[in-house]
């Protein structure tokens, strides 16, 4: 399950960190901190999402 879960990592980190970088550029926060600070949360939310979701998938 860690296979499928590291494979996972790659797209839902990217959705997750974009989604927040575009959430904080148009809340009008444009410094470099905010950019890489909404990217890492993402990056860290990401890990147990994709846990969670190469679970479920080994579930079926």
């Amino acid at each position: 399950m860690f296979r499928l879960a590291s494979m996972l990592y790659a797209l839902v980190a990217t959705a997750i960190a974009g989604s927040a970088v575009i959430a904080v550029l148009a809340a009008g926060m444009v410094t470099v901190p905010a950019i890489v600070g909404a990217a890492a949360i993402g990056a860290v939310i990401a890990a147990p999402a994709s846990w969670l979701i190469a679970r479920k998938l080994y579930q079926y």
